[in-house]
């Protein structure tokens, strides 16, 4: 498929997906006039890509870390590497703190948002 039906069945810009491409995260073929072609895999491919973005990842570590995983269903493949593994946790790890952060940060605004409704937090009222 070409680029722009792939931007438009993963809701991704022509943009992001050629970025992909340079950084090696998405591969297509060239027709004989030079438009990229991209298997029906690369969608997939794509929002896989797009879920890693969103837990965090830079493109380096996801294109580590792409070839361990299968496109179709996201589980692992047995390709990792021990150092892989490590750089992986640590990541889980920091996502991790900022989930904390961030419940603490509601947390907050859910005290700041019941004293200037004139409730106290122990009856909600």
């Amino acid at each position: 498929m070409r680029i722009g039906e792939l931007a438009q069945r993963t809701g991704v810009s022509e943009r992001s997906l050629r970025y992909y491409e340079k950084q090696g995260l998405l591969a297509a073929e060239r027709t004989p006039g030079g438009h990229r072609d991209f298997p029906a895999a690369a969608v997939d491919r794509v929002v896989r890509i797009q879920e890693l973005f969103a837990a965090g990842l830079c493109s380096s570590k996801i294109a580590q870390l792409l070839p361990c995983m299968r496109d179709v269903d996201g589980g692992p493949s047995e390709v990792a590497t021990p150092h892989l593994v490590s750089d992986l946790t640590a990541e889980r790890d920091r996502i991790d703190r900022t989930i904390r952060d961030l419940l603490r940060s509601r947390d907050i605004l859910d005290d700041v948002i019941d004293t200037a409704a004139g409730r106290t937090a122990a009856t909600g009222r």
